[in-house]
């Protein structure tokens, strides 16, 4: 599978997924105004996607037209253990780009698993993604959309009682409709 078809399974998982399912009620207005930039990483080992994101937050200081990143990197830390322990490096290179109070990471992957769930458990898909991908996001950026959104704290309840409602073969299913077009 090429890299363009990859990006196109992770805009259309954004535009289905994240906000067809008002997972993130941010996400919307950051996708109708263009202003999330998805960048996708040929890296095939830690050392290179380290690379790719160090550019992509050297990119987000210097566009002004860009609000947030969703770096893809369908190659490398396919295994949930290895992404979730690289999470630590990334965040040592925000320490490194002096652009920790600047950023922050969010994590998303296929195998997503908050500590204390099943893998098939439905909370488990507010994280879950096509391939891994690390979001970045300005943290002036969060804090003025958290500022002017009532309701903020009620967001994560909400969106596992919709998920658990919805029922973890109804997720899967919607989940795998994004590698799908139409």
């Amino acid at each position: 599978m090429s890299l363009n078809t990859k990006l196109q399974i992770t805009q259309r998982w954004v535009e289905r997924f994240v906000v067809g399912k008002g997972l993130c009620p941010f996400a919307g207005p950051e996708l109708k105004h263009e202003r999330l930039h998805y960048a996708l990483s040929g890296a095939n080992n830690l050392e290179s996607l380290l690379k790719d994101l160090g550019l992509e937050l050297q990119r987000l200081v210097t566009d002004d037209s860009i609000s947030t990143t969703l770096l893809v990197h369908p190659d490398v830390l396919t295994d949930f253990f290895e992404y979730n322990q690289f999470l630590d490096a990334a965040d040592a290179l925000l320490e490194t780009l002096k652009l920790e109070d600047v950023y922050q990471i969010a994590s998303f992957h296929p195998d997503y698993q908050f500590a204390d769930t099943e893998p098939q458990d439905p909370e488990n898909y507010t994280n879950r993604s096509p391939y891994p991908m690390l979001h970045l996001l300005p943290e002036s950026k969060v804090a003025e959309a958290v500022a002017g959104y009532v309701g903020v704290d009620e967001i994560s309840a909400r969106n596992i009682a919709g998920l658990h409602a919805t029922g973890s073969k109804q997720l899967a299913h919607q989940w795998q409709a994004c590698f799908e077009e139409g």
